[in-house]
Order: structure tokens, then C-alpha cells, then sequence
């Protein structure tokens, strides 16, 4: 099994500043990294609440629940953007702390199965969840139009190529359906430029990235689960959350600035990954946090 290493786990602890006997809430507990390292914090009767759309990962961490012998781990497989509805079904409050991890692990590109990387020649499914995913990235690609795909690729991928793309990839699929990730790489390849293709970012990044998105209404669910987590916030509360790249970052930017009167900023600028870490854990490099303070 790869191991997921947690990024930020200094920095995450310095600004959720967990005590003993806090409740904290991790809305994507993944491995469990940042979570069991806040529960050493607020032992003896502090609890975490982990949540996952990932139900193998909440299945792998309830082994590991029973390992530590511990009832201050409350493990729920669900998508965060249910994170009020979740928080008063199992009445958990008060609420002194909630992480949002928005990076994928390295278990669900090394391990899953579903497309997510393109160095794996693998179902084009990118789901996070195989029970609550609507659609799949193969979906998108034989059924969207031109347009559509054009669309999701330059807004969620930021992708520069977008039109060439799609194009490509409305032709390819008039000849056999897309369904596994080398074919996706192979149309997009033929769309790139040469001379773009030898960059330090592979030329298929910005596709996969936005069909991940997309497949997993990933933007939306952060614009609503913001307000949800202030609210359930105890007053004093803090939230961290970190993020892997601009359309994320942008989204709590904007969210904290307008919360001006219900929130202190923590974190004036985003918060990056030391050297050290980033030698040790590249995917670290990437990584934002931003952090606030709910207003009493």
C-alpha cells in the first residue's frame, strides 16, 4: 500500500493550535495523517471526526481505528459538502478546529484504479466515490459536446489547448469511445505542440486535472461547504485549509474577504511548504493553507 504522507503537518497543528479535550473535524481524513497527529493533541477526551467520499479509505481506517484501540475517532464515509447535515445527525460540537485537505492521495493515484493519473493506463472513471459519483471522465469525453469539453478544460484546467483538444477529442471518440487514459494522453498529445510538450509540467496535467474536477463537482462543493463550516464552528474556532492549485486558492481567498466580520484572517499570505519538506515530499510543492479564526 503507498503511504500518504500529510503536507503541512507542522504548519497545520501550529494554526488549528488543537488543545486537550478540543473536537476537531477533518473533511478529508484520507490516510489520517493530520488527523491522528491532532488526536495525540487533544487526548484524553478530545474526538475527531473524520470524514471521506472514498469508502475504501474510511474501510482502511476503521482497521486502523481498531488497532489504536480508540473511540475518539469518528469515522463517516460522505462528501463534505453534507458537512452541517453530518455534524448534527452524530451531534458532534463543539467544534474548536476543521481541516480541509484538498489534495488527491497517493493511494488513489498509485492504487484506485480510476484514471486519475496519466502514467497508468487505466478506466477513464475519476470518481471519488464509485457509489455516489454520477458521472465518470468517460462519460464526459463520449457524450459532452465540443463545446462543453472546450469549457471544462480552459475554466477547471486552465488549459490553454482547450479547443485543439476537444476537438481532437470529439474526432477520436467518432472512431472507438475513450475509455482508458493512454488513449486520452495519445488525443491529447496530438493537440499539443511539440515544443510544449517538453515542459516540467507533462502536457496531459491540465486535461486531467479539469475532467477530475468536473467528475467530482470539486469546485462546487468548496464554494458550499465554506459557509457550512463557520457555521458550525464554536466561536473561537479555527479552520485550515489547504489547496493544490490557483482555482482553489482563489475560492477561499475570496470566501475569507468577504467573511471579514465573522472571521480573522490567520494566514495574510498563503502558507507554502519549507524547502526541507519539499525535497522530502514533492508534492508538497504545490500545496497552499490558508487559515482563520472564527469571530466571538
Amino acid at each position: 500500500m503507498v503511504l500518504h504522507i500529510p503536507v503541512l503537518q507542522k504548519e497545520v497543528l501550529q494554526y488549528l493550535d488543537p488543545k486537550p479535550n478540543e473536537n476537531f473535524v477533518d473533511c478529508t481524513i484520507d490516510g489520517g495523517g493530520h488527523a491522528l497527529s491532532i488526536l495525540e493533541k487533544i487526548k484524553p477526551n478530545g474526538r475527531i471526526l473524520g470524514i471521506d467520499l472514498d469508502e475504501e479509505i474510511i474501510r482502511g481506517l476503521e482497521i486502523k481505528k481498531q488497532e489504536l484501540n480508540t473511540n475518539n475517532l469518528i469515522l463517516v464515509p460522505g462528501n463534505y459538502v453534507n458537512l452541517k447535515e453530518i455534524v448534527e445527525k452524530i451531534n458532534f460540537r463543539p467544534i474548536s478546529g476543521i481541516l480541509l485537505d484538498l489534495g488527491m492521495s497517493s493511494r488513489q493515484l498509485e492504487e484506485s484504479g480510476r484514471g486519475f493519473s496519466f502514467q497508468k493506463n487505466e478506466p477513464l472513471d475519476m470518481r471519488y466515490s464509485k457509489i455516489r459519483g454520477k458521472i465518470t471522465a468517460a462519460d464526459i469525453l463520449n457524450n459532452f459536446t465540443e463545446h462543453e469539453i472546450e469549457n471544462i478544460l480552459r475554466e477547471y484546467g486552465e488549459e490553454r489547448f482547450s479547443r485543439k483538444i476537444a476537438r481532437e477529442i470529439i474526432s477520436a471518440k467518432e472512431i472507438r469511445p475513450l475509455e482508458t487514459t493512454f488513449q486520452l494522453v495519445e488525443i491529447i498529445k496530438k493537440a499539443v505542440p511539440g515544443r510544449c510538450q517538453k515542459g516540467k509540467l507533462h502536457f496531459a496535467t491540465r486535461t486531467f486535472q479539469a475532467l477530475r474536477i468536473a467528475v467530482n463537482s470539486e469546485l462546487d462543493n468548496l464554494k458550499k461547504v465554506l459557509p457550512q463550516a463557520i457555521e458550525v464552528l464554536a466561536p473561537g474556532g479555527r479552520i485550515v485549509i489547504i489547496s493544490f492549485h490557483s482555482l482553489e486558492d482563489r475560492i477561499v481567498k475570496k470566501f475569507f474577504r468577504e467573511k471579514g466580520q465573522n472571521l480573522k484572517i490567520l494566514t495574510k499570505k498563503p502558507v507554502g511548504a519549507s524547502s526541507e519538506e519539499t525535497k522530502s515530499n514533492p508534492r508538497s510543492r504545490s500545496a497552499k493553507l490558508r487559515a482563520a479564526l472564527r469571530a466571538t
